[in-house]
């Protein structure tokens, strides 16, 4: 039978081979949501069903039904979100 013996120095190269593969695995960001199902939207504006039902029916915010879930363009529901601010001061 052959042993092939790993030194501490190969150890050591291992080692600092995983952790940059980690590193670099962890730094990359995450992709962010295209696309939002209603309850994210209510939490993201703090809108009850009903307003966003409103939202909807108005067209302030477009929407995609896809069976029986609708979903909203992440986009939309921040230019919603942006267009409603107001200067606190």
């Amino acid at each position: 039978m052959n042993y092939d013996l790993a030194t501490k120095n190969d150890l050591e190269e291992m080692k600092v081979t995983l952790l940059k593969a980690i590193m670099s695995n962890s730094a990359a960001k995450p992709e962010a949501k295209k696309w939002v199902k209603s309850s994210e939207v209510r939490e993201i504006l703090g809108c009850s069903p009903g307003t966003l039902q409103t939202l909807r029916v108005n067209g302030t915010l477009s929407y995609t039904k896809i069976g029986g879930t609708i979903y909203y363009s992440i986009d939309s529901v921040n230019a919603v979100f942006d267009n409603n601010m107001h200067n606190t001061n």
